[in-house]
């Protein structure tokens, strides 16, 4: 007995070394990572923001590749085709949380496939009206929607983004009676919302930040748990009367499944000092981003917490499966 415990306590010693060898040498040659946004986008400014202050840290390059697609396919397939050895790595977002539900089938399962790494950052979508609207609070835009069902409409982007859903949410919430307009890009949405073809939109700030700022729409509510950072003045949806509404959506950090826990150990500690530092959280703050570090066992809770979430607002509103 004691010849194969000995053996087998080698060989453990062996493994930790080893660990301990790559965690110390980590990494030595530039770091690619996919994104599944076209670049300039907030995700993607968000990424770049972060591991440019990461690769000074670290002192290597983080390379950024663009692989725009439905699902984040060509992006995850990407990833998943390169060794799992710390030098690729991929954003996913909870928009790769909605896909899971929303697609009949996807060649990547973001639970099973990658490792959780951190969080970069999360951010709240804004419930925004016409300055000029009759609304000044969510409690009056709530009000006429319940004395007046079916004449309120509410405009997002395409079916199935988590705009959209967010909207779907917001109507089984509300129990209101309300028509969801889809457009193509946010840009239509605004165009309807100051033409009033609809009386609500729902959006990111930073797709919104302009208007906002020239007082040409009016801020009602905030979709997060807690007040944006950004929009300390505006209260929340739940404030606001709709209990337990939380739409917080994410950008963050994975690896392919079989990285060396090593390796993730390294980068987590990287995005933590990356994330408090004060440049990147202002910088960070202007897309609309509130800087936001994770462990990759709350990454990874995040991610199954919102594909169960999304998966029942697609059922429920009876959305069909691209």
């Amino acid at each position: 007995m004691r010849k194969p415990l000995a053996t087998l306590l080698a060989a453990a010693a062996t493994v930790l070394f080893a660990g301990a060898a790559v965690a110390q040498t980590y990494p030595e040659r530039p770091v690619r990572i996919t994104v599944p946004f076209a670049a300039g986008g907030v995700a993607d400014l968000t990424v770049r923001i972060v591991t440019e202050k990461l690769g000074q840290k670290m002192g290597q390059r983080f390379i950024i590749e663009n692989m725009a697609g439905a699902g984040g396919i060509a992006s995850a397939r990407a990833a998943l085709s390169s060794p799992a050895d710390g030098y690729t790595l991929t954003l996913l977002s909870n928009g790769n949380a909605v896909s899971v539900p929303l697609f009949k089938s996807l060649p990547y399962d973001p639970v099973k496939d990658f490792t959780p790494i951190s969080t970069l950052g999360t951010f709240d979508f804004i419930l925004g009206v016409n300055a000029s609207s009759p609304y000044k609070t969510l409690a009056d835009l709530l009000a006429y929607g319940k004395a007046n069902p079916g004449k309120l409409n509410v405009g997002t982007i395409n079916v199935g983004s988590t705009q959209n859903l967010s909207g779907e949410l917001f109507k089984s919430q509300t129990g209101l009676n309300f028509y969801i307009v889809p457009y193509r890009g946010t840009p239509e949405v605004i165009v309807a919302l100051l033409r009033d073809d609809v009386n609500l939109m729902i959006d990111t700030y930073a797709a919104m930040r302009s208007n906002l700022q020239d007082d040409k729409i009016r801020p009602l509510a905030t979709t997060g748990p807690e007040r944006s950072e950004i929009l300390p003045d505006v209260p929340t949806v739940m404030e606001s009367g709709v209990k337990d509404y939380d739409v917080t959506s994410w950008n963050a950090l994975f690896a392919p499944a079989g990285t060396p826990p090593a390796v993730i150990e390294t980068l987590n500690a990287g995005l933590r000092e990356v994330l408090a530092d004060a440049d990147v959280k202002k910088r960070l703050l202007e897309l609309g981003i509130t800087a936001r570090p994770s462990t990759p066992d709350e990454l990874g809770k995040r991610l199954k917490d919102d594909i169960a979430k999304w998966g029942a607002v697609i059922e429920k509103a009876g959305i069909q499966k691209q």
